[in-house]
């Protein structure tokens, strides 16, 4: 619902660049955000100041390196994330903002003697994932080999993150506690109400598509002006060798002797045995138990004599002595046991009151010799047995990784069968054959190769928890880049005359709309286009209802909900597939004066965005009182420098 009043985080970035999670420490290791010593390095380096508070500078070389890690990560999610869709968005604009606050924040803590414990710091470290071993336990080798190999220092790391924690710490009380009147949320729940009637008229480009094909060179020049709209995402072969337990079967393989020795460690579990199933109906007094234990007597069943009383039987299935012992009492255990079936025990003592038991079912239990549970219990140390020597395995594998020997290398020397797939883009996709399928032991390994560096050590990736894994590394890998022209001739050839259906389609969307805005009829305007064109839908309903929760409507029907009554405007279909015409025909105001639930949830959800607005005034303030200075051409700047280097070779 907050989508309804403002986007709080105005961009698809907004939780990478969330400053008051420390998550993004540990997001930046998985994720590769830390793939150079600039990842999370002091503030201050070389290059020309983006910012100043203080004695402490953010350096431009800083920041634009971390511009470039926050957008490779985003592309990492989303492959088809191109530079210049990322750097419309505002990626560099917030990245830049947040790394400015972190910078004020931190000089403001100096400033007023607020610093961070190194064993709070030392807590955070531990919870970052990619220090953690297969256990889920902080490694401190894992620790410094990572570190070691990313070339960031612990000092570097631990500043970055006592920064984290600081911003948490100065702001998230200002953000706490904000409540509104009635008067602010009244008008805001009501809008939820509002109906909004309107009609759309679609003008696909496909009714105004030329027969005439263009020249070669048109074409040429069309596809190098929209390259980025035809990149085909980063490609990469995966490299990788399957670790099955099934490996371990005949080393797995338990004596006969240790059978034996199980079955004599485990005797209880085999001896005969016997459980019951029981009805039982605790009461507060002897007196009362007495009385229903009568009417059981004359003929009553113990759930129609409790029914009598208002009360209800409860049943207990498969109980043995001990477990219904623990449960409850061994006295009501011992009636339980020493009653016949399907007769009734008690009052007993029990440990809430007085309990009456009816015994149901009696499940007797055999005792089982030796030979007759010796294929269980094989099976049974055979499959522990397979988990610790694969354990083992693969914690030899780590080893030989962590020690500096290459994928090829620990392949070779542990008898592992390396296997390679054809080129594919991280949702595993191959661009040149719609019908290749990836293994299904691949598909879990997608997101972790896709993460991976191509210097990265190899990764021991588990396909299924304790019984397979494998060992993997990215092998070739293709730079996202648009196909030649030739390869990919008729598709451009198909997009090219949809872009310029799509102009003509604009043009006559735009006559419609100026005929309709003098009072022309939005039908007879689309039937007098000269255009078989198709007939206009009248659309409408509540807000509530078209922009429920988290789901976001189609961009047509949203910009009703932004029009002023008897408007009209346009609106692109997209992709080059024409132009909507969009009237809107008019407006039922909502009233949810009556609606105290309503009105209750939308108070709350303003409430933590009016907090957030308090706890970006608070940084803004710190800002003014700090003095700090911020580079005019910082961003652009940046913007200039990825838009460059990340294009280049396209």
């Amino acid at each position: 619902m907050l989508n309804v009043f403002r986007r709080f985080i105005r961009s698809r970035f907004g939780a990478v660049f969330a400053m008051l999670f420390l998550a993004v420490i540990a997001f930046a290791f998985v994720a590769g955000d830390l793939s150079s010593g600039n990842g999370l390095s002091s503030l201050t380096g070389s290059g020309g100041t983006a910012a100043q508070a203080g004695g402490a500078k953010l350096s431009q070389a800083d920041f634009q390196a971390r511009v470039q890690r926050v957008f490779e990560t985003e592309r990492k999610s989303n492959p088809g994330m191109q530079i210049s869709a990322f750097l419309a968005q505002n990626g560099a604009g917030q990245v830049y903002d947040q790394m400015v606050a972190a910078l004020a924040l931190k000089a403001f803590a100096d400033d007023q003697g607020v610093h961070i414990s190194k064993r709070l710091v030392d807590a955070q470290i531990a919870q970052i994932p990619a220090f953690q071993d297969a256990a889920g336990n902080f490694s401190p080798e894992l620790f410094r080999q990572l570190l070691a190999r990313e070339r960031i220092t612990e000092a570097a790391l631990r500043d970055d993150i006592t920064r984290e924690i600081l911003a948490r710490q100065l702001l998230a009380p200002a953000t706490l506690g904000a409540r509104l009147a009635d008067s602010m949320v009244l008008p805001y729940a009501s809008l939820l109400l509002e109906a909004r009637q309107g009609t759309i008229a679609a003008i696909p480009a496909m009714a105004f598509i030329d027969d005439k094909d263009p020249s070669d060179a048109q074409l040429a020049d069309y596809y190098k002006r929209n390259a980025d709209r035809f990149t085909i995402s980063e490609q990469r072969r995966i490299r990788y060798a399957v670790i099955d337990a099934e490996r371990f079967v005949q080393a797995a393989t338990p004596s006969p002797a240790d059978i034996a020795a199980y079955y004599n460690q485990n005797k209880a579990r085999y001896a005969a045995s016997q459980t019951r199933s029981i009805e039982q109906l605790v009461l507060p007094t002897q007196a009362a138990a007495t009385a229903i234990a009568d009417q059981v007597k004359g003929g009553k069943s113990l759930a129609d004599a409790a029914r009598s009383a208002g009360l209800s039987v409860s049943k207990l299935e498969s109980q043995s002595r001990e477990t219904l012992a623990r449960a409850s009492s061994r006295a009501v255990a011992d009636a339980a046991f020493g009653a016949a079936q399907d007769r009734l025990a008690g009052p007993v003592r029990g440990p809430l009151g007085w309990v009456l038991l009816r015994v149901t079912d009696v499940q007797a239990r055999p005792a089982r010799t030796l030979d007759a549970v010796q294929a269980e219990i094989a099976a049974t140390l055979r499959d522990q047995k397979q988990k610790a020597l694969l354990s083992e395995f693969t914690g030899k594998l780590e080893d030989a990784v962590a020690e500096g020997g290459t994928f090829d290398e620990v392949v070779r020397d542990n008898g592992l069968k390396l296997e390679t797939t054809a080129p594919v883009v991280a949702t595993g996709q191959n661009v040149d054959d719609q019908a290749y399928k990836l293994p299904a032991d691949v598909t879990p390994l997608l997101k972790p190769v896709f993460a991976m560096g191509a210097d990265d050590d190899a990764q021991l990736v588990p396909i299924t928890a304790d019984k397979r894994y494998a060992l993997v590394a990215p092998g070739d890998i293709i730079a996202a880049a648009p196909p030649p022209l030739a390869k990919v001739k008729a598709a451009i050839l198909a997009q090219y005359k949809l872009n310029a259906g799509n102009a003509k389609a604009k043009a006559l969307a735009e006559q419609i709309r100026a005929k309709v805005a003098k009072g022309e009829n939005l039908a007879q305007a689309i039937a007098a286009a000269g255009v078989r064109l198709p007939a206009p839908q009248t659309v409408g309903g509540k807000r509530a209802d078209v922009m429920r929760g988290d789901q976001r409507p189609p961009a047509e029907i949203a910009m009703l909900f932004s029009m002023a009554a008897g408007s009209v405007k346009t609106l692109p279909i997209g992709q080059d597939r024409g132009y909507f015409v969009i009237r809107l025909d008019g407006i039922k105001r909502g009233d949810a004066g009556n609606q105290p639930e309503l009105l209750a949830q939308v108070r709350d959800q303003l409430g933590q965005v009016v907090g957030a607005e308090y706890g970006q005034g608070l940084e803004r303030a710190i800002e003014k009182h700090l003095g700090v200075t911020r580079s005019a051409s910082a961003v652009a700047d940046v913007e200039k420098a990825l838009a460059a280097s990340n294009n280049a070779g396209q």
